[in-house]
């Protein structure tokens, strides 16, 4: 049995990860703050905490977004990383920061309601106007 490993960064490179263990498929969030810190929406698959080691020099940095959760970024170079609810065991982790050949793909979309209006989603995949299960 093969343990399964990814890894990744932000932008800069101060901020990096290592994932041993599985990721959830991607799940594309369309919601107002997703949309707002990225620019469209935010991709992200998830691992269990205790899979997931960060090395961040100190410079992973982390918003406090809601009552229930915060989101992770490099404060040297501004690349969103994580999503993390609170007192959650799992770390959501942007799709884009893992490094070429995660073998993930996306498999459905949640807050769709919450869309831009600049843009469809056309891929066939499941919508959700809100979302069909936890976000974590």
């Amino acid at each position: 049995m093969s343990i399964e490993s990814r890894s990744g960064s932000c932008n800069c490179g101060r901020v990096s990860y290592q994932v041993t263990g599985p990721m959830r498929e991607i799940v594309a969030c369309h919601c107002g703050q997703c949309r707002k810190q990225s620019g469209l929406y935010y991709a992200a698959t998830n691992a269990a905490d205790s899979d997931l080691v960060v090395n961040d020099s100190g410079s992973l940095k982390w918003y406090a977004a809601s009552d229930f959760a915060k989101r992770g970024f490099c404060g040297e170079c501004g690349s969103a990383l994580f999503w993390k609810a609170n007192d959650s065991v799992q770390t959501s982790i942007i799709a884009g920061s893992l490094d070429a050949g995660s073998g993930l793909k996306i498999e459905r979309h949640i807050f769709c309601a919450d869309k831009g209006d600049f843009y469809e989603i056309a891929d066939g995949l499941p919508q959700f106007d809100y979302t069909d299960r936890d976000v974590t």
